[in-house]
């Protein structure tokens, strides 16, 4: 039958990274790290923490495994413990989509799509990720990264160019005139690829979007580069 305090204990354990989950701000840290290494100063502006509640957060989910520190001189960077982490956080949001209807409400929301209408005109503005493959391979598109500079510095796709969203519109002269532009960004809840290619579209440029985004690449295995911008 075994000892139940000790069966107790054993689920007490498992349920402290359960519990270092359930919170929303901790989940979007994750999100933010599952990009590469970020600094507490980083994660808390992007994340719209004070400096205070980031580190209070972060300590939580360091407590239960699920990120590593360093420290460089004054600063601590922060990363997740593995890859395995972000397969985590991926098949939670895959599972809270599937099964929570405020989710999927409040995704749309945010993303300004209806995912209950697969029609023709949205899976048009879509790129597969085999497609995006064959396509760059050909030449016969330009593939741009519209993340922060650090998380295109962390990891980003082969050839893909750095232009952070804020600053594509001055650097639109940049891009190929006649070529068609596939942007990407976080991952399949990132709002900045969508923006890009609205903002492309209305300048006249064919454009679309990676149909997910840099996390679901990784945890594909696909081919990486890391490294600053040329």
């Amino acid at each position: 039958m075994g000892d139940r305090q000790k069966k107790a204990e054993l689920f007490e354990q498992l349920a402290r990274v359960g519990k270092a989950l359930g919170n929303g701000k901790r989940l979007e840290l994750l999100d933010l790290l599952a990009q590469g290494e970020r600094s507490v100063e980083n994660l808390a502006a992007t994340a719209g923490l004070g400096l205070t509640t980031a580190s209070a957060h972060l300590q939580v989910l360091k407590q239960a495994g699920l990120v590593l520190t360093r420290r460089e001189g004054t600063k601590i960077y922060y990363d997740l413990a593995g890859l395995d982490v972000a397969r985590l956080y991926e098949h939670i949001r895959t599972v809270a989509t599937d099964r929570v209807a405020e989710v999927r409400q409040a995704r749309d929301g945010y993303l300004g799509t209806d995912h209950t209408l697969a029609t023709d005109a949205t899976q048009a503005q879509e790129v597969g990720r085999d497609e995006l493959l064959a396509m760059a391979a050909s030449g016969r598109i330009t593939v741009i990264d519209v993340r922060p500079v650090e998380e295109y510095a962390a990891a980003h796709i082969p050839g893909a160019v750095s232009i952070p969203l804020e600053d594509l519109h001055q650097r639109l002269a940049e891009l190929p005139a006649e070529q068609e532009i596939v942007a990407y960004c976080r991952g399949a809840y990132c709002v900045l690829a969508y923006e890009a290619v609205d903002l492309l579209r209305t300048q006249g440029r064919q454009a679309r979007r990676l149909q997910d985004g840099m996390l679901e690449w990784r945890l594909t295995g696909l081919p990486i580069d890391v490294g600053e911008a040329a």
